[in-house]
C-alpha cells in the first residue's frame, strides 16, 4: 500500500489593514483567522506589514513630509515577538486549529530605534515558530525598514509539510527562494502589499509572474496573499482630492497555485475575500518526475548554495579566557585546513607528519 500523505485546506486572506491601529489590525485578523479555521482551513497566510499597515503613505507624501506625519504613530503601533499582540493572534490560530503566517511591522523589545519588515509563523497550538525579517526593503521600505539577516530564511517542519515564506520583493530572489526549496519547502506563503495608484499597479502582472514561477520551479503549493487598498487606508492616507484621484481601488491580487503553476483557488482582485483550495501534496509526486530541482534535476557537484545562517548581535562579550579559546580555534581550523591539502596532494615531504603534530598541540591546549 505504501505511504500516504496528507490532503488538507488552505486560504489566503485577501484584506485591507486597520492603518497604523496595531490593536484594531490584530482584532481583524484574528476575525479572519477564525473564519478561515472554521471553513477547515489548516494554513492561513495573511499579507505583507498587515499590522499596522504597509507604509503606503509614500504614494501620497514626499518622503520627508510622510515620515514627519506618520513615522512615530508607524513605530508606537509595530509589534513586538512576543507581545500582547501575538499572544492574541496566537490564541486565535490555537481556536482555528491552523498555522498562520502574518505580515507585520516588528520592533525589537526594549528598543526605540530601527524596524523591520517581518513575517511571523504561528503554529496551530498558537506558539510562536518564528520570524524572518525580509532581507532587502524595496524602494521607500528602506525608509521605515532595516534589512533582515541569515538566522531567519528557514523551513518549519508540520504535520503537513515544510512551511515556508518570503514577502513581495523576496519572491523574485532565486537564492532565497533556492534556499527555502532545498530545506524541504513544500507549502510556499507569498505575502504582498496593495498595489493601488497609477503608478504602481503594474505591480500585479509581476505578483502574478513571480508565484507561478515559484510554484512551477519547485513544485510546491504557493498560498498567495494581498493587502487591499480600501476606505480606511484611503481617508487616513489622502487628505486632498488630488492624492484621491490617484488611487484605482483595490490593488490586490490573492490566490493558492499548484505545482504546475496553475490557479488552484482565485484569483481575486481588488476585493476582500479569502481564498480557499484544497493541497493534496501527492501532486508533487507527479510534477517532480520531470523537474526536481533540489534532487536530480541539478548539479550540485558544479553549483550549490553557501548560507551563512547566522543572526549578527550588536554587542559580544568576550573575556580574556574566550579569547584565548577564540584564538585556538582559528589556529585548529587552518591547521586542519593546511593538512587536508597536504593529504590530498599526496605530500611525502614530511608536511603532513609536522602538521599533525602541530594540531594535536594546539587540541591539547583544552
Amino acid at each position: 500500500m505504501g505511504d500516504e500523505y496528507p490532503k488538507f485546506k488552505v486560504a489566503a486572506v485577501q484584506a485591507e489593514p486597520v492603518v497604523l491601529d496595531r490593536e484594531a489590525s490584530v482584532e481583524k485578523a484574528c476575525r479572519l483567522i477564525e473564519e478561515a479555521g472554521a471553513n477547515g482551513a489548516k494554513i492561513i497566510a495573511f499579507p505583507e506589514g498587515f499590522i499596522p499597515g504597509h507604509p503606503e503613505w509614500f504614494n501620497f507624501y514626499p518622503a520627508a513630509e510622510a515620515l514627519t506625519r506618520f513615522y512615530r504613530q508607524f513605530f508606537k503601533n509595530s509589534v513586538e515577538v512576543p507581545s500582547p499582540a501575538t499572544e492574541q493572534l496566537g490564541q486565535a490560530a490555537k481556536k482555528a486549529d491552523a498555522h498562520v503566517a502574518i505580515g507585520i511591522s516588528e520592533r525589537v523589545p526594549g528598543s526605540m530605534g530601527s524596524l523591520y519588515n517581518s513575517l511571523l509563523f504561528l503554529d496551530e497550538h498558537g506558539k510562536v515558530m518564528g520570524v524572518h525579517r525580509k532581507l532587502v526593503p524595496t524602494l521607500t521600505e528602506r525608509l521605515v525598514w532595516g534589512p533582515g539577516d541569515g538566522g531567519s530564511l528557514r523551513v518549519y517542519p508540520t504535520k503537513w509539510g515544510g512551511l515556508g515564506g518570503l514577502l513581495c520583493g523576496e519572491n523574485t530572489n532565486s537564492l532565497a527562494r533556492f534556499t527555502l526549496l532545498a530545506q524541504g519547502e513544500k507549502v510556499h506563503t507569498a505575502h504582498w502589499p496593495s498595489y493601488p495608484t497609477k503608478h504602481n499597479r503594474a505591480g500585479l502582472d509581476g505578483v502574478d509572474i513571480r508565484i507561478k514561477y515559484h510554484a512551477y520551479e519547485g513544485k510546491v503549493f504557493v498560498i498567495s496573499s494581498s493587502a487591499i487598498f480600501g476606505p480606511d487606508s484611503l481617508d487616513k492616507l489622502c487628505d486632498t482630492e488630488d492624492k484621491r484621484r490617484l488611487v484605482l481601488g483595490g490593488g490586490g491580487i490573492s490566490g493558492i497555485i499548484d505545482p504546475y503553476g496553475r490557479y488552484i483557488g482565485g484569483p481575486l482582485r481588488d476585493e476582500e475575500g479569502i481564498v480557499y483550495a484544497d493541497v493534496d501534496l501527492e501532486r508533487m509526486i507527479d510534477a517532480k518526475t520531470l523537474h526536481d530541482v533540489v534532487g536530480h534535476y541539478n548539479r550540485f557537484d558544479i553549483l550549490s548554495i553557501l548560507y551563512r545562517r547566522r543572526t549578527p548581535k550588536p554587542i559580544v562579550y568576550v573575556d580574556e579566557e574566550d579569547e584565548g579559546r577564540r584564538s585556538a580555534d582559528v589556529l585548529a581550523s587552518e591547521i586542519r585546513s593546511l593538512l587536508r591539502k597536504a593529504e590530498s596532494s599526496g605530500d611525502d615531504s614530511g608536511n603532513v607528519t609536522e602538521l599533525q603534530s602541530m594540531l594535536s598541540g594546539v587540541s591539547s591546549q583544552d
